[in-house]
């Protein structure tokens, strides 16, 4: 038989024909592949000498996936149906062939893969990979097979976790619960599958008897089914606010698990088809596929990042904490800086409690956690001691006359090829780059809190910031599983900006009469996952207006801090950290604060301005017309210019919801003629605040949008 093929190599040995599957990165399910497979698969089933097969990856996969460019901005249902048929004949085709076929799972074997694993008649997996089916999570649901094996080789409810939810889960857990029949070191791998596979050959095993569709025992009485059905679809319901894809997983399954495996096949193919062309669907492949393309800039293309293996953290706080907890996850050598040994004696024990959780959750060994530091961390208050270092990332006291001194001493201690890199949310990057005889070398690496679990790294561009800089911090970024937004330096940069813009129409809805509580429900219900003054409760208060007052300062008239928000601060209830802000926390209980509630109702009564109450979508639509303008103004000031980072940064760093798509996304959809007749209509009445940006009018006269998809 033939054994090359561009994506796989075919070894015959003893009767068994051992594919190697190679399609770069990540082994996906392209059409190619599968049609290389299929011909792999043809010739071996032609083959007299070859008696049964086994299939394996190559590096970190297995198959981690179906290609999702195949349904991406297909809005033509029978096309995707089509496609999903097909897709789930071939797989089928591996289960009902004329020979045995083996999975050896090697490595990440995720959604299309998990279908061809389990259209295998044996599963051996090594230890420690990922098995699962993740398709909810790109608001699809597996559409190959996987809504109808899953539940006859694991049972009801763990299938149901698994589709619903989308996590994978370890070949062990795989093991115990019947989703392989083995589970191997790596390097045992192929040997446990080929022995396998000649227990077929030789009578041992049964191919019939081993098929996935004829495992009838987990399937539930109608009684069983029902009351897990019910229950689930209570759950999904209450978890799912906007995705589709959960509860359509659910119904193939509910629909399904019959002992007619073909007729339940195309029952999900229907019901795949359902969620690709939703926009829901649309949305987050559109989110999938530009969180793997973030901080690939042209500016960058082609510069190799220098090598980072030792970093300094000056400032051990709750953000310098939080940042060593990331560098020595990710295996560097680290160095702790701060003023004076108190200082570093509290860092020490700020980094420690980061580790806390997982230690308690068992998902860390206290013991692993002390060789980390004994390996690879140390504390010093010496910055001479800094000199070896390749990155600095420096976290302290918010002046900038303070941290251009550590700066300018560092600069004559450390390589010339030592990355610079602020974690300031505020300070301006270029005027504090200033300070330095190279300039280029420095950028801002804004972290978000928790900064070891946050995905996002806002990476700042000073005015001289390299391409050298730029594209080690990116890379840097990666190495520490971030997503990387690349912005320039401006007030509050990008994330910030934006979630003022987002957040900052409430007060003009409250000085208007609108209830603060309905301001807040309404943005709930939008997908935020919390509103305005529960979020400015958390950040606080006094910061915001801080914030804002430095908008005012830099950036003119259309963000003089609201009369309102001044009468707010001069309570001295600034959020959490004071016992009360917009909402007392004084009790078990948090309620509206009645400080703050005197100084609205007076507010109002001195206005003449009466309560009020109005649709939920009339608030929506002033917030989000608010967000998308900021986000307007800072196109034209060059902050940032590529929309896809822009929703991304503010889907990962602050909770907008990802089945909208982000704010630029949202205003597509709404229509930009509608955005800026919106805003003509708030500036009407509440003033220059809503001004519209001249980049929305001249898009409108252009018939353009934010996105050219």
């Amino acid at each position: 038989m033939k054994t090359e093929f561009n994506t796989i190599q075919v070894e015959v040995k003893d009767g068994v024909a051992v594919f190697s599957m190679n399609n770069p990165p990540v082994n996906q399910l392209s059409k190619h592949f599968v049609e290389e497979l299929a011909q792999a698969l043809k010739a071996a089933y032609e083959d007299n000498d070859v008696k049964a097969l086994v299939l394996t990856g190559t590096g970190k996969n297995f198959i981690a996936g179906a290609d999702i460019t195949q349904v991406q901005g297909v809005k033509e249902r029978d096309v995707i149906l089509g496609r999903a048929l097909e897709g789930t004949r071939f797989i089928s085709s591996l289960e009902t062939g004329p020979k045995p076929i083996v999975a050896a799972i090697n490595g990440n074997c995720l959604g299309g893969g998990l279908e061809i694993a389990m259209a295998c008649h044996y599963r051996v997996a090594a230890r420690g990979v990922n098995l699962g089916q993740p398709e909810v999570q790109i608001g699809l649901i597996p559409g190959a097979g996987g809504t109808q094996r899953l539940p006859r080789l694991i049972g009801l409810r763990y299938a149901l976790e698994m589709i619903t939810m989308g996590k994978p889960i370890k070949s062990e857990i795989a093991h115990k619960r019947g989703l392989v029949d083995a589970v191997t070191d790596a390097d045992g791998l192929i040997e446990k599958a080929v022995e396998a596979a000649r227990q077929f050959a030789s009578g041992q095993l049964n191919i019939k008897a081993r098929m996935t569709r004829n495992q009838h025992h987990w399937i539930p009485s109608a009684a069983e089914k029902k009351a897990m059905m019910d229950f689930t679809k209570t759950m999904v319901t209450a978890q799912s606010k906007g995705y589709i894809a959960p509860m359509k997983a659910v119904e193939a399954i509910d629909q399904g698990l019959s002992y007619d495996i073909d007729k339940d096949l195309e029952r999900e193919a229907e019901l795949f088809a359902d969620c690709a062309v939703s926009d829901v669907a649309e949305n987050l492949i559109g989110i999938f596929l530009n969180t793997r393309a973030a901080g690939r800039l042209d500016r960058i293309k082609g510069i190799e990042p220098a090598g980072i293996k030792k970093v300094v953290m000056l400032g051990g706080g709750v953000m310098g904490s939080g940042i060593v907890n990331l560098l020595l996850k990710s295996g560097y050598e680290t160095i702790l800086w701060d003023i004076n040994d108190e200082a570093l004696e509290k860092g020490v024990a700020s980094i420690r409690k980061t580790f806390a959780f997982p230690i308690k959750k068992r998902k860390m060994k206290q013991e692993d956690l002390e060789n980390m530091l004994e390996k690879q961390f140390k504390t010093t208050t010496d910055l001479k001691e800094l000199d070896g270092v390749d990155l600095v990332i420096e976290a302290v006291v918010e002046d900038m006359a303070i941290k251009q001194n550590i700066w300018k001493q560092l600069e004559g201690i450390c390589h010339s090829h030592t990355v610079f890199a602020t974690n300031t949310s505020a300070l301006p990057i270029t005027e504090m780059a200033s300070a330095l005889s190279d300039p280029g070398r420095m950028v801002g690496l804004h972290f978000f809190n928790p900064a070891h679990r946050m995905m996002l790294l806002e990476i700042i561009c000073a005015e001289q910031t390299s391409n050298e800089t730029l594209a080690t911090s990116v890379a840097f970024g990666r190495q520490i599983k971030k997503i990387p937004i690349v912005v320039n330096d401006g007030p509050g940069f990008y994330v910030s900006r934006q979630l003022g813009g987002l957040m900052g129409g409430a007060v003009y809805l409250t000085a208007d009469g609108v209830d603060g509580s309905s301001v807040e429900q309404a943005m709930l219900n939008f997908g935020m996952p919390m509103g305005p003054a529960t979020l400015s409760d958390l950040t606080g208060i006094d910061i915001n207006y801080h914030v804002n007052k430095t908008f005012e300062k830099r950036l003119g008239e259309r963000y003089t801090v609201h009369p309102l928000t001044e009468l707010i601060y001069k309570t001295g209830c600034y959020g959490r950290k004071t016992g009360a802000g917009f909402m007392d926390y004084s009790g078990d209980t948090p309620v509206p604060n009645p400080k703050i509630v005197t100084v609205v109702q007076t507010y109002l009564a001195d206005k003449g301005v009466a309560s009020k109450v109005i649709a939920e979508q009339e608030i929506v639509d002033l917030m989000l017309a608010n967000a998308i303008n900021e986000a307007a103004y800072m196109m034209q000031e060059g902050i940032c210019d590529r929309p896809q980072d822009m929703d991304l940064a503010m889907i990962y760093g602050t909770g907008f919801p990802p089945y909208r798509g982000g704010i630029l996304r949202y205003a597509d959809v709404w229509g930009l003629s509608n955005v800026l007749e919106k805003l003509i209509e708030l500036e009407a009445r509440y003033g220059v605040h809503f001004k519209p940006a001249a980049l929305i009018e001249e898009m409108v006269e252009a018939g353009k949008k934010f996105y050219n998809n």
